[in-house]
């Protein structure tokens, strides 16, 4: 994806994809709606007028995090790893298990994304 969001934004998104409860916002979330919601990341629910996480943003959210266990395991392979980023980085090609070694190891092509998205951000 090639939108970029601030620190406060993401975390009002992890926010939404808790689950809101209320039409009631956080101090947050309310500084932040019109960003999520103008991307598409939220939408309001038709029938609660509660913020919801769509499905754009779930996809947002789960790329972020499979960046983030790139980075983290390209600086200790045996750090601790989300487990369904994990299976997606080793799925896809850009993880791999050394069996002689300890821990998940960037391929090339791990290696290659995340210098696309450095390159990007």
């Amino acid at each position: 994806m090639s939108l970029k969001l601030s620190k406060a934004e993401l975390a009002a998104l992890i926010e939404v994809s808790r689950g809101l409860t209320s039409t009631r916002l956080s101090h947050n979330v309310f500084k932040n709606v019109r960003a999520l919601t103008g991307n598409k990341l939220a939408a309001y629910a038709r029938k609660t007028g509660i913020l919801e996480i769509t499905p754009q943003g779930r996809e947002y959210l789960f790329s972020n995090l499979c960046v983030e266990t790139l980075r983290k395991l390209k600086a200790d392979p045996t750090a601790r790893a989300h487990g369904e980023a994990l299976a997606f980085l080793l799925r896809k090609g850009h993880l791999e298990v050394r069996p002689d070694q300890v821990g998940h190891f960037l391929t090339t092509k791990g290696e290659e994304s995340l210098q696309d998205i450095d390159a990007q951000g």
